[in-house]
Formats: C-alpha cells, structure tokens, sequence
C-alpha cells in the first residue's frame, strides 16, 4: 500500500537507485501521449522556501519537449534489482520513436496532482509541477566538465515543487 508522506522518507530510496540504475522520470504532453525516461541525478533541497526536487534533462530529449508543454513531471523510484533491465531500457531508447512505458511492460496510475503518470511498480513517487529552470551556461563549466557536452546540447534543470509524495509501506 502507497501511502504520502514527506521527502525524506523517500530520500534515502532516491539516493540508493540513483546510485545503482537510476529512477524513472515521466512527462505527458498536451495530447496525452507519456513518456518515460531513465534519469542518473537529481538533487533535492530546499530552494526559495520550499521543498525541491531537481532534474536534468537535455533539450535533445523527447522528455525535454513534454516539460516544456506542461510544466509538469514524475519521479518514480524503482524497486531493488527487478526492473534493472528495464530501467536501463528506458535510458537507451527515444520516445519519440518508441512506446518505452508500454515496451518495458510498465503498468501506469493517473497521478493526483499533475498530468504525468506514475509507474504503479515503483516503491515511491514524487509529483512535481516546475517552479523555475534554468539552463547550463557553457562559460561557467569548467573544461573538464564541457568535455561531457562534445555535442552542445547541455543540460536544462528543471526545479520541481513536490506537490504529491508516496512510499510504499
């Protein structure tokens, strides 16, 4: 049974996936049509007086376009060891070209608070909507860093306003 509950009972989950194969972040569009994407980081803290959870995510990315259209997101935070290989799926191929939640075998719950759905097999979910964003500025990286952006596509972190948190009990 998912129950709400505060973010830093969900942290410690967050952080173990990120390390390990990462957490699954949706996003819709206006037309309906969700996406899944693997993410390898996101940062939580509390940012303009208020609890955030921070995404990035490169303007080459079909999740990219789906943010931009409706401000909104999900992170969900997959169990130990059993959707590895789907989560790494999920890292690989485009939305775009691909129906990535229905390949990998992900059942989805409507989210009560955004748009963008949940991955019901997931132990803990955040429902985010974006209060600010702000692009990585090339000029303030250091070299060593630009060396990861060869192609200029850089980054784009997204500052999600939890307004919904569950955790399996």
């Amino acid at each position: 049974m998912k129950v709400e509950c505060s973010i830093e009972e969900v942290f410690g989950l967050a952080k173990a996936r990120l390390d390990d194969c990462g957490l699954l972040l949706t996003s819709v569009g206006m037309d309906g049509k969700a996406n899944v994407m693997t993410i390898g980081w996101g940062l939580t803290g509390r940012l303009w007086g208020q609890t955030v959870f921070m995404v990035a995510v490169r303007p080459s990315r079909y999740t990219f376009e789906l943010i931009e259209e409706t401000g909104e997101f999900t992170v969900n935070v997959p169990p130990e060891r059993e959707l590895d290989d789907a989560v790494a799926y999920c890292g690989k191929v485009s939305g775009r070209d691909k129906d990535k939640l229905g390949e990998s075998g992900f059942e989805v719950e409507k989210g009560e608070t955004v748009r963008s759905p949940l991955v019901s097999c997931c132990v803990a979910h955040l429902e985010c909507r974006v209060i600010g964003k702000s692009r990585l500025v090339p000029e303030l990286l250091s070299e060593e860093v630009k060396k990861s952006y060869a192609s200029g596509n850089f980054h784009t972190l997204y500052f999600g306003k939890p307004l919904r948190i569950l955790v399996e009990k």
